[in-house]
């Protein structure tokens, strides 16, 4: 794909609207945006605007059962009937990536990764405005029942409500449904991109093997049941900034991946190296079956437009040979690698935690930004 990075830059930057654009997406009336947030992957399956393999590699099949669209506000709704299949701006992206070492040979075959040089796309992008909205609109209720809580909170963004409670009911299921809206956003977002390669490379997306190897949430609560003092315990359990890493054997996570472990998908900050990690053991005994989902910032986005220039930031990483594409290109700035920490150094403390283990890791060498 070398010769055709800067075809492929464009097709993608054409094929998915970037930005914090409320339009682009495929058009939906509230009702369909209603049965999507129900329904979640097999709403899209079910109209052929994805593959069926799509949604069985897909954590928790691409729905959340308990989903209820009716604890979704009016403005969250409609806010979705224009950004499915859309990215959005801050640290969300599609890349280009290239397979540059491979750490467990077996694990990445199931995969479908054989070689050093093999071609990815990696997509980060979730709920959009809809999941903004319903965030937005539930932190306001949640601060009103914060007053009959018997403890005092250090910082109003840690609001929260009892499980149980009539509003915790109505933010599970609008979560839910939020969750179930970012699983056909990404889809719609993967279809296109097999649309962008088919453009520019003038093969199908099934010739050129553009299967999804796995979705999975790293912003998310669910029920769960973990060993906790030797007893089996129905938990709910909050990823923020985490990722879901399941071991061999375990019966959430699909056939394919039974003997090697949920697929883990570390993406790294702008223009650096990403990994795939396979889930463990160890991670169910040690941190609910959790891991990292990424670096992490360094730099807060305001420290960072300070520290960095966007035109240097584009110049460095074409120097690398990397082509970039961004709806705005002050991100830039904020994106640059120098605001994050070093992926590589947490992705390998996990690994030497047992808390998820090395499969391959990325080069990037098409990035589009929002």
């Amino acid at each position: 794909i070398l010769p055709h990075k800067q075809e492929l830059a464009s097709a993608l930057f054409k094929n998915i609207p970037v930005g914090t654009v409320s339009w682009g997406g495929i058009q939906l009336e509230e009702r369909e945006v209603t049965t999507l947030m129900k329904d979640g992957m097999p709403y899209l399956v079910n109209r052929k605007l994805a593959w069926e393999e799509d949604m069985e590699n897909c954590e928790e099949h691409g729905h959340l059962s308990w989903a209820d669209p009716s604890k979704v506000s009016p403005r969250a709704l409609h806010r979705g009937t224009t950004q499915v299949g859309t990215m959005g701006a801050g640290n969300h992206y599609c890349e280009v990536q290239v397979v540059d070492e491979i750490f467990d040979n077996e694990a990445a075959r199931v995969m479908g990764i054989s070689e050093v040089g093999q071609v990815c796309v990696m997509l980060h992008s979730g709920s959009r405005g809809l999941g903004h909205q319903v965030c937005t609109d539930y932190l306001v209720k949640v601060e009103h029942e914060l007053s009959r809580l018997p403890f005092h909170l250090n910082d109003r963004q840690l609001a929260c409500a009892r499980i149980n409670s009539p509003v915790g009911r109505d933010y599970l299921g609008a979560m839910a449904a939020a969750a179930n809206f970012a699983f056909c956003n990404r889809s719609i977002m993967a279809s296109r991109a097999r649309s962008a390669f088919e453009q520019v490379m003038k093969k199908s997306p099934e010739e050129m093997d553009m299967h999804v190897i796995y979705d999975v949430c790293h912003n998310i609560a669910k029920f769960e049941e973990h060993t906790v003092d030797g007893q089996t315990k129905r938990l709910l359990v909050h990823r923020k900034g985490a990722t879901r890493g399941f071991p061999p054997g375990h019966p959430d996570i699909p056939q394919r991946y039974r003997e090697i472990g949920q697929p883990v998908l570390i993406g790294g900050s702008m223009g650096t190296f990403s990994y795939v990690l396979t889930g463990t053991q160890k991670a169910m005994e040690e941190s609910f079956g959790s891991t990292c989902h990424g670096a992490g910032r360094e730099l807060s986005r305001s420290e960072a437009t300070r520290n960095f220039r966007s035109v240097d930031v584009r110049a460095e990483m074409a120097a690398r040979g990397i082509v970039v594409k961004a709806g705005n290109n002050s991100l830039l700035a904020e994106e640059a690698r120098g605001a994050y920490k070093n992926v590589t150094q947490v992705v390998e403390t996990c690994h030497k935690a047992g808390i998820s283990k090395l499969c391959f890791r990325l080069r990037p060498v098409v990035v589009v930004k929002g």
